[in-house]
Formats: C-alpha cells, sequence, structure tokens
C-alpha cells in the first residue's frame, strides 16, 4: 500500500469511528489532535451545522481552517483535559467564543494523551451509559493515533538516510526510498527546517509528525562534533508560501532548542540534502549571529551563505588570529562594527558610545595587532570575513 492509500484509509477510519461515536450520542462530534487539528467531524453535523446556535466561533474556526488558534487550545486545556482520563464538560462561555457547551473526550493510548473528541451539550445530555461506550471508542482511536506515528518515525529514518548519505547511488537509493514511502505527496513542494541545538539523540524523543501541523516526518541528525539537531521535512501549497516551514520551526523552538534555518524551497525530494545544508547554514548562522534569529531562513542570512560553507579552519587567518583573543575582544568588536558601517566613522563611534578619537586609536591598534591596511580594500575584506568567520 502506498504512504497516500494508507493516509487516506486512516481518515476512513477515523471518519467511521466519529461518526460511530455521533450516532452513539445522538449529538454532533469532532475529532482533533492534541494540538488541535481538525482529523474529522460527525455525520450529524450535516444537520446541527444548519442551527446557528451550534456554529459558535470556536466551532466555526475549527471546521473552516481545519484547526484552533493557540489561544482556544490554551482555554481549553485550562480545564484539564491534557489530565483527564474521562468526561470533561465545559460551560459555555461568549467571551471566549464558545456559546454552547463542550463535553471532551480525551483520546488516550497506553496513557498518553493523542486527541480530544468534542461533543457540543444537548438537553438532555448523553447519559453516563452513553459516555462510557463513547470512551471505549476512544481507545480504538487512540490505537489508529499511534500507529500513524509509528508510521512516522518509519518515515523518519527514512528521511535521515536522504540527509546524511553520501552523494552517488547511495544517496539516489534513499531518495527513491522516501519517494516510495510518500507516493504523490512526495512531488510537492517541501521546505527543510533544521532545528538545533536538539536536546536528545533519541529517536523516541522527537516529536511525531503528526503533532506538528504541515509536516511530513522528522528525524535527528548529528549536529557538530557532539551534539544533534532535529530535521524536518515540510510541505509548502507553493514555493512562495514559506508560512508553514516558519510556523514548524517557532512550534519547536518550544523544545528546548536555541535556534531554526529554514533551507529555500524545493519541488520534489532530489534536491533534499541541499535543502538541508542551506537550513544547517541558516541555524549556525542565527547562533553566529543572534539579529538573525531564532528562525533564519537561508536566503536572509547574508555574508553567512559563503562564510558557512568554508571548512572551520580557513576563519582563523593567521593575519587576524591575534585580535581574536580574549585580551582584545574590545578591539575585534570595535573593527566589525567599523567594517558593518562601511568604514563611517561617525555612524560607528555613535554605536559604541565613543569619542572618534577612542575610535581611531583602536582601529590603529587593529592595524597594528593584524598587520592589515583598513586604507586597502582587500585587508578591509579578509578582516571582516574573519571576523565573522569567527563567529561560526
Amino acid at each position: 500500500m502506498t504512504a497516500d492509500a494508507a493516509s487516506s484509509s486512516r481518515a476512513g477510519d477515523y471518519q467511521e469511528l466519529v461518526d460511530e461515536i455521533s450516532e452513539l450520542l445522538g449529538v454532533p462530534a469532532t475529532l482533533e489532535s492534541r494540538d488541535f487539528e481538525l482529523i474529522a467531524f460527525g455525520a450529524y453535523d450535516s444537520e446541527g451545522d444548519l442551527d446557528p446556535s451550534a456554529l459558535d466561533p470556536v466551532r466555526a474556526r475549527s471546521i473552516l481552517t481545519r484547526r484552533s488558534t493557540a489561544a482556544v487550545r490554551t482555554w481549553f486545556e485550562g480545564f484539564g483535559i491534557t489530565r483527564a482520563t474521562g468526561p470533561v464538560r465545559i460551560p459555555p462561555t461568549p467571551e471566549a467564543g464558545v456559546y454552547r457547551g463542550r463535553i471532551c473526550l480525551p483520546v488516550r493510548h497506553r496513557g498518553v494523551v493523542l486527541g480530544y473528541v468534542w461533543l457540543l451539550e444537548s438537553d438532555p445530555g448523553p447519559t453516563e451509559a452513553q459516555l462510557t461506550a463513547a470512551m471505549e471508542v476512544t481507545v480504538r482511536i487512540g490505537a489508529l493515533l499511534a500507529d500513524e506515528a509509528q508510521h512516522g518515525a518509519d518515515l523518519s529514518r527514512e528521511l535521515r538516510a536522504v540527509l546524511t548519505a553520501e552523494r552517488g547511488w547511495q544517496a539516489e537509493m534513499a531518495v527513491a526510498a522516501l519517494r516510495t514511502a510518500l507516493g504523490p505527496r512526495g512531488d510537492g513542494p517541501h521546505a527543510v527546517v533544521c532545528v538545533a541545538p536538539w536536546p536528545s539523540a533519541d529517536p523516541e524523543d522527537a516529536p511525531s509528525a503528526r503533532t506538528v501541523p504541515h509536516t511530513t516526518a522528522l528525524c535527528t541528525v548529528p549536529w557538530g562534533a557532539t551534539g544533534q539537531s532535529l530535521a524536518v521535512l515540510v510541505r509548502l501549497r507553493s514555493p512562495e508560501v514559506r508560512t508553514p516551514a516558519l510556523a514548524a520551526a517557532q512550534r519547536l523552538l518550544g523544545e528546548g532548542a536555541r535556534v531554526a534555518g529554514v533551507g529555500e524551497p524545493r519541488t520534489g525530494l532530489g534536491d533534499l540534502a541541499t535543502s538541508w545544508q542551506e537550513a544547517s547554514a541558516a541555524a549556525r548562522a542565527a547562533l553566529a549571529e543572534p539579529a538573525l534569529g531564532p528562525v533564519a531562513e537561508w536566503s536572509r542570512i547574508g555574508p553567512y551563505r559563503l562564510l558557512t560553507s568554508l571548512p572551520a579552519e580557513t576563519a582563523h587567518d593567521p593575519a587576524v588570529r591575534p585580535l581574536l583573543s580574549p585580551a582584545h575582544r574590545e578591539l575585534a568588536r570595535t573593527a566589525e562594527i567599523y567594517l558593518d558601517r562601511a568604514g563611517q566613522a561617525g555612524r560607528t563611534a555613535a554605536e559604541l558610545g565613543i569619542h572618534r578619537q577612542t575610535l581611531y586609536y583602536r582601529l590603529s591598534r587593529v592595524e597594528q595587532l593584524t598587520g592589515l591596511d583598513l586604507d586597502d580594500g582587500e585587508d578591509r575584506l579578509l578582516l571582516h570575513m574573519a571576523l565573522k568567520g569567527a563567529r561560526l
């Protein structure tokens, strides 16, 4: 079975189970992921939605946009639904956009909440026996969600192979395996995101693709000498609209990472390794230059596009090495700001909060330490590149 066929089959299974709950209780039901992404809504919605009171703003947004806002999620989670093992009743709160009360049925698998079934309160409401029967159905939904999360883990292994394979036949085989797993979905535009440094190398600690909207697969990839990063494959509506990749990066920064980089979008899977190199470079640039982050796009990191492609040892030019010692940190900062400001002494002195004569003295010390002439364009270029490269 192809990945698209499997996905379609699971969607049908979710729909059948939600319809079963709707039939059991005689009220509209919706199924959302634990991140409040709409998965399915029950057949009774076709009748219930004709009643304007049923379509309050929160419910309308959930159905029309297929997800709820962060504020709505926080509000509902305040009722303890993430910890509950049974039905949770939530009263109507018009000021929050909830005109009708809700009953939340947590969907769990092995004690972990994976989603929620939402019911609109009615009069008379469902009996305890009906709710117990509905909770039994949520167990089957939980098993499906867990199975889908495991499928995402399988894709993670294939994504890792694409991003770490050596050029040539190994890379071609890895791309072919990922393309087979994704089916037609692999033909659309994608972006690769690098989230770093990732706190754990254990694949089990990586989030599920189900919990990060628009994400096709995630995997951990070595980062530097001893660290790890998280690679994220994000599907896009078009190469021009990068919002899903930026949103996924922001979402994952909350997991303990410091920065994220976003590579240039690609259509198809053949250039994912290049997009990953760009995303990694953007993440490195964001670590080196905080003004670029915490989410940096490769297309917006300027000279770091070149500097991140150079071997690490090239940043330590012999002429500039004395300036990079801890004893001369302030001189190095002065030189970098001076070069960032295109050699404009007035702007540099103002930014540093020093007198121009103090600036000129510091620049003369830089020339003495490095042997470089700051009136020479090539010497200034070498010094500027070495100072930027040292940050990496």
